[in-house]
C-alpha cells in the first residue's frame, strides 16, 4: 500500500492478446526531524503496473501530480538487455486497488465547483431554528 503523486503521465498500451496495461511511476515522501533538530525528507520512486479495467480506468482519469493510494504486489522481472547482452532487472508495484486522492486540477468542471462555493461562501448562513444546547461532562455516557 502506497500513497503518492504520479511523476508522469500514465502510459496505456494493449497487449497482442487485447489485454490493457497501464505504466505510470509514483513518488512517495518520507518526513522525520533528525537528532539536531532538522526535518528532513527522502522521496522514493515506484514503478507501478495496472492490467486490464483498472489500467482502464488509471489512463483515463490520472495525470501527472495526481495523488493516489495504490494497493499491489511487488514483482521483479528481469530480461537479456539486446545492446549491452547484460541481464537487467526491474521491480514494480501491480497494482490491484486503487483510490484516487485530492482534487484533480485544471478542469472547467472545477473551476465552476469552486466558483459555485464561493458564492456560498459570500452568502449568509440560515438562521438555525434549533435551540444552543450546552453538555455537561456528567451528560456524557462514556
Amino acid at each position: 500500500m502506497i500513497i503518492g503523486r504520479l511523476t508522469r503521465d500514465p502510459e496505456v498500451r494493449t497487449t497482442p492478446t487485447g489485454a490493457q496495461v497501464c505504466s505510470f511511476s509514483v513518488a512517495t515522501s518520507f518526513n522525520w526531524t533528525d537528532q539536531s533538530g532538522q526535518k528532513k525528507e527522502q522521496t522514493e520512486f515506484h514503478n507501478v503496473v495496472a492490467w486490464r479495467k483498472l489500467a482502464e480506468i488509471i489512463g483515463q482519469y490520472l495525470k501527472k501530480g495526481s495523488q493516489v493510494y495504490l494497493e499491489g504486489r511487488l514483482q521483479t522481472r528481469s530480461w537479456d538487455d539486446k545492446t549491452s547482452g547484460q541481464k537487467k532487472y526491474r521491480t514494480e508495484i501491480v497494482a490491484d486497488n486503487m483510490i484516487m486522492l485530492g482534487r484533480p486540477g485544471g478542469t472547467r468542471q472545477d473551476t465552476d465547483l469552486s466558483a459555485e462555493a464561493s458564492a456560498k461562501a459570500d452568502q449568509p448562513e440560515p438562521k438555525d431554528s434549533t435551540p444552543d444546547i450546552q453538555l455537561d461532562n456528567s451528560d456524557i455516557p462514556f
